[in-house]
């Protein structure tokens, strides 16, 4: 049997995706310098050298880092439409920190995930700065690939959820256990299932 044809579409679409993956250097030297700077460490790198030191460092300390570093790798290699690789690497990050990215997420550089236990699965973009917590899902909702859009500087707490085609503006905070299923405006916080922004307090 011949080789099954392939959709030209979906090749665009896929195409499209994988442009967007930060370069590996780029995106491991970010993450690093955010790792660095949420666990209150030198977050500032002299060097090339010195970026890489700290970059091996967090590995050996961070299991949650060392599976972002195999996850960026990954989306480095499907980029280049490595064959066989990206798969071992993604089994990686799954047995170092339980940390699950799909195949169609964006996870642009300067990214810190807390403690691994994380799936980001669909058509989802997580802009630079996002620190991610332990137990957290953001994705799609079934039936529709399209997740979630999150802009820079968005914290996400301990188990909360996030799901569907909507969009999180940038230095918003999702509360932890937060399930979050409508847009959320920049600059605020959400909390409660479903997630409703906390109001600031009036004074007295």
């Amino acid at each position: 049997m011949g080789r099954k044809a392939k959709n030209p579409v979906q090749e665009a679409v896929w195409r499209d995706i994988r442009a967007q993956f930060p370069g590996f250097r780029e995106a491991v030297r970010a993450d690093a310098g955010m790792t660095a700077l949420n666990r209150g460490e030198r977050f500032e790198f002299r060097s090339r050298g010195d970026a890489i030191m700290q970059a091996l460092r967090l590995c050996w300390v961070s299991d949650a880092f060392l599976a972002l570093v195999f996850y960026r790798a990954k989306a480095t290699l499907q980029a280049r439409e490595v064959p066989v690789l990206p798969r071992i690497l993604h089994k990686l990050a799954m047995a170092t920190a339980q940390l699950s990215i799909g195949d169609p997420v964006i996870l642009r550089a300067g990214a810190y995930i807390v403690h691994g236990q994380v799936v980001l699965d669909g058509i989802v973009d997580i802009g630079p700065g996002a620190v991610i917590s332990p137990w957290v899902s953001i994705g799609l909702r079934a039936g529709n690939v399209q997740g979630p859009v999150i802009e820079r500087d968005v914290r996400v707490g301990t188990g909360a959820v996030v799901v569907g085609p909507l969009h999180i503006g940038a230095n918003a905070q999702i509360g932890a256990n937060a399930v979050v299923t409508r847009d959320v405006a920049p600059g605020t916080t959400v909390v409660g299932v479903p997630a409703r922004e906390v109001k600031p307090r009036q004074p007295a």
